[in-house]
């Protein structure tokens, strides 16, 4: 499991069971210890080599899954208050990395596809999504070298 790099940032390793006639992907169970409340679930695709962000949550915490395809996600974290201010961390996910990335409110975000068909991301999130609670950011905003992705 990658190193993180971002105070409040948590990967947590998730079970795929084989079955001949279909796999179970597991995300979120109540009992997790990321697991705060329900607000929705929603996916969410990005073509290959596309680049979605930044955004930066004021309240959502999210979880978020990649069962299909390969999705990269940068982090940055500019929360004043904060022991690693000013630190990125990046993780590709996918079924062969099958991890859920944990993002608390105050944490910049963005993300690239992969994969050549379709690149599928799920975010369990613990509030409905409220425009006024978000910011965005121009992908230059926040200098990170895309292409060593």
């Amino acid at each position: 499991m990658d190193e993180v790099t971002i105070e409040d940032i948590s990967l947590t390793n998730l079970k795929i069971i084989k079955h001949p006639k279909g796999n179970i992907y597991h995300a979120l169970k109540k009992g997790d210890r990321d697991f705060v409340g329900f607000g929705e679930a929603y996916f969410s695709t990005i073509n290959k080599n596309e680049i979605k962000g930044w955004k930066k949550h004021l309240k959502m915490k999210m979880n978020i899954i990649v069962p299909v395809g390969e999705v990269s996600f940068v982090l940055f974290d500019d929360r004043r208050n904060s022991k690693s201010v000013n630190n990125f961390f990046s993780i590709t996910l996918s079924p062969f990395n099958y991890l859920r990335l944990t993002i608390p409110p105050g944490i910049w975000c963005a993300f690239k596809g992969h994969n050549d068909n379709l690149n599928m991301i799920l975010n369990i999130a613990d509030m409905e999504h409220h425009p006024d609670e978000i910011i965005r950011a121009n992908i230059n905003d926040i200098y990170f070298e895309w292409e060593s992705l």
